[in-house]
């Protein structure tokens, strides 16, 4: 509990300090940007070491965070950690063959009953999972679902999902089995002021 009372008054004093400076000096908090920048697609996990069910509530918590159009939040969250399952979808799933090496997947899905835009509310949620992950220390990677239907019928058949609820992603996280150099993706010549040139 002290954790998170400590975590909540750094946040806080993180968000102080930033209304507390002038507007033109007004940068990101170095920590988040530090977070932004170092995050990886992991694809290889120590198999042997679990996610422990703190840094799982975390990660979960972070993609509820996520912006939903019209606030309608329709995501759902399936978070595989039987071992059958995570080497079921491995085997039919030629994109995501590290799960048989993963602890722990979430797969991100989205009820287009409550929004026909969810696989874009859903993805701001991914990405939160993706950058907490780094930040807590573990690897994870995005793999496709949404919109190749086999993959999604795949998905669909070994986590019992019902019709009105899509798949639009699994993520494969655990512990980093090496490390990886985060891509300099920084491309000035995409950036347009005002006008397209």
């Amino acid at each position: 509990m002290w954790k998170w009372t400590v975590a909540v008054i750094l946040s806080l004093l993180a968000v102080t300090a930033c209304f507390d400076r002038n507007e033109a000096e007004y940068s990101m908090p170095e920590a988040v940007f530090h977070n932004i920048l170092q995050r990886t697609s992991v694809r290889e996990y120590i198999t042997d070491k679990p996610i422990e069910q703190g840094k799982i509530d975390t990660l979960l918590r972070a993609a509820m965070a996520a912006p939903s159009g019209m606030d309608r939040r329709p995501w759902e969250f399936v978070v595989v950690n039987k071992r059958e399952i995570l080497d079921s979808l491995a085997a039919n799933l030629s994109n995501a063959r590290m799960l048989a090496h993963a602890p722990l997947a979430v797969i991100v899905c989205g009820n287009e009953r409550t929004s026909s835009y969810w696989y874009l509310d859903c993805a701001a949620a991914a990405q939160n999972i993706l950058l907490t992950a780094c930040s807590l220390g573990l690897g994870a990677v995005w793999t496709a679902a949404f919109p190749y239907e086999d993959r999604m019928d795949v998905i669909r058949s070994c986590v019992c999902l019902p019709g009105d609820v899509k798949p639009l992603c699994i993520i494969p996280i655990g512990y980093p089995a090496k490390e990886s150099v985060p891509k300099d993706k920084w491309n000035e010549s995409r950036i347009h002021y005002n006008c397209w040139k």
